[in-house]
């Protein structure tokens, strides 16, 4: 589930609707239109929570940075990719599917309410 929410996120960022999301994933349009809301509604936050991830794993933060995307909910998807391709260079799971890394990371809460926590 965590490649299908992902593979949304990631689309969203691109610019798709959720409708157009929905029928490609072949997901209900409100459920895919939640996911979306959950994860915009927290995305500057996500962005930091990752970044630092990021910061904290690379041999090289500077180098795998990503660019400013469009918007926050971008440089929220971007960040969480990027962190993530970091867990999996320094853990040695390059093999592991990137969004179910990402939910690792988060513990299984990316898009549950009240994470990530504002004590971080």
């Amino acid at each position: 589930m965590a490649e299908v929410i992902g593979a949304a996120l990631e689309m969203k960022a691109m610019g798709a609707g959720h409708r157009a999301i929905a029928d490609w994933l072949g997901r209900p349009a409100a459920t895919v239109r939640g996911w979306l809301r959950r994860f915009a509604a927290r995305a500057a936050e996500v962005a930091g929570v990752f970044t630092s991830h990021l910061v904290a794993l690379a041999d090289d933060p500077a180098r795998v940075l990503p660019a400013p995307a469009a918007d926050v909910f971008g440089d929220a998807v971007a960040a969480v990719i990027a962190a993530t391709v970091a867990v999996r260079a320094r853990f040695a799971v390059a093999a592991a599917p990137i969004w179910q890394v990402a939910s690792a990371v988060s513990r299984g809460l990316l898009l549950a309410p009240g994470w990530p926590p504002s004590d971080r």
